[in-house]
């Protein structure tokens, strides 16, 4: 066993091995854009692919191809943007009525104003609220240039991924072992068939719900019956809410102006709009990984944990990954007895 071990601890193995504990010290801030631009590389490539066989430009055709994915996502958050502003300038033109002077008085009455005006105190809080300022005003800083080289690297990663993916792959599969090219190629096979599971599942699972809530809504002659549909398929992407906070602050609204006949109907929806979200994601995921839904359902909840909101997709792909490699590492075991 020493023999083996001293055969393989060469000088030249352990410079790798530390060169690549270095390397993952300086990716580790940002390993989750590299990972999620791995995930969203394959997702892109399918369409570079297909706009290459128009252009023959290589670079051309994956660009092209990010900015359509892109811009659904961009008309997505710009038309949720819109729908708020105006519902909020909806309510306060609404509250156009309110009395601030009368409650500006009322709120006098409990507030020492004369003792925070005094010069010495003034001048304290004055300090206290411009040295709060300028620590927000760099933590904001920091957070959008954080944010920005994130966001680069994100669009690096993708690029990157959909142009040499077949390159890294082929590198990783050079150092494999001979004996271990089965298991390998099953391996990125199941890597592929949860990838898979995660888009069809899931995200096609959201947008279902979304479409039906959007038209069930608008029938029962809700405003915002488009943006309550997509609302309510951005919930159905979180496993812990679902549909459920829209067609219940609905009823609830209903219930408090009166309005009861509604709040069956609308609670009614709801429940078909769960009901058919509890089918509809398991026969669309069961044709491409055969995963238990909980593995799933924890790599959802526990991975915003470690990697934030990106963690709704690094989560269950990794914990998904895992089991697809130790069954397919068992099947192994069993064929080889």
């Amino acid at each position: 066993m020493e023999k083996d071990l001293k055969e393989y601890i060469t000088p030249p193995v352990m410079l790798i091995l530390f060169l690549l504990a270095l390397s993952l010290i300086f990716i580790f801030p940002v390993l989750d854009m590299i990972v999620l631009g791995a995930i969203l590389a394959y997702g892109v490539r399918p369409i570079a692919r297909r706009i290459q066989s128009k252009l023959k430009f290589e670079s051309v055709s994956i660009l092209l191809a990010m900015i359509l994915v892109i811009i659904p996502l961009v008309l997505l958050l710009a038309y949720i943007g819109f729908e708020v502003f105006g519902l909020l300038s909806n309510i306060l033109a609404s509250q156009s009525n309110f009395d601030f002077n009368s409650t500006l008085t009322q709120i006098s009455a409990y507030v020492p104003v004369n003792s925070f005006l005094d010069p010495n105190n003034l001048n304290s809080t004055i300090q206290d609220v411009s040295k709060y300022l300028i620590t927000y005003l760099f933590g904001k800083f920091s957070s959008v240039a954080n944010l920005t080289l994130e966001l680069f690297i994100l669009v690096a990663s993708v690029y990157y991924f959909v142009k040499d993916g077949d390159d890294c792959y082929n590198f990783i599969k050079s150092f494999v072992p001979e004996d271990s090219i089965e298991f390998f190629d099953k391996t990125v096979e199941s890597v592929e068939d949860v990838l898979k599971s995660i888009f069809y599942g899931h995200f096609l699972t959201s947008l279902i719900i979304g479409i039906f809530g959007a038209i069930g809504y608008s029938l029962l002659g809700y405003p915002y019956g488009l943006f309550l549909g997509v609302i309510t398929g951005i919930f159905q992407l979180i496993p812990i809410f679902g549909p459920w906070p829209i067609y219940w602050t609905l009823a609830i609204l209903d219930f408090v102006n009166g309005n009861y006949p509604r709040v069956v109907v609308v609670l009614l929806f709801g429940f078909f709009l769960s009901l058919i979200d509890m089918y509809i994601r398991p026969a669309i995921s069961s044709h491409h990984a055969n995963i238990h839904p909980l593995i799933l359902l924890i790599g959802f909840l526990a991975g915003p944990l470690v990697y934030g909101i990106v963690g709704f997709i690094i989560g269950p792909l990794i914990l998904g990954i895992t089991y697809a490699v130790l069954d397919s590492f068992r099947k192994e075991l069993k064929g080889s007895e």
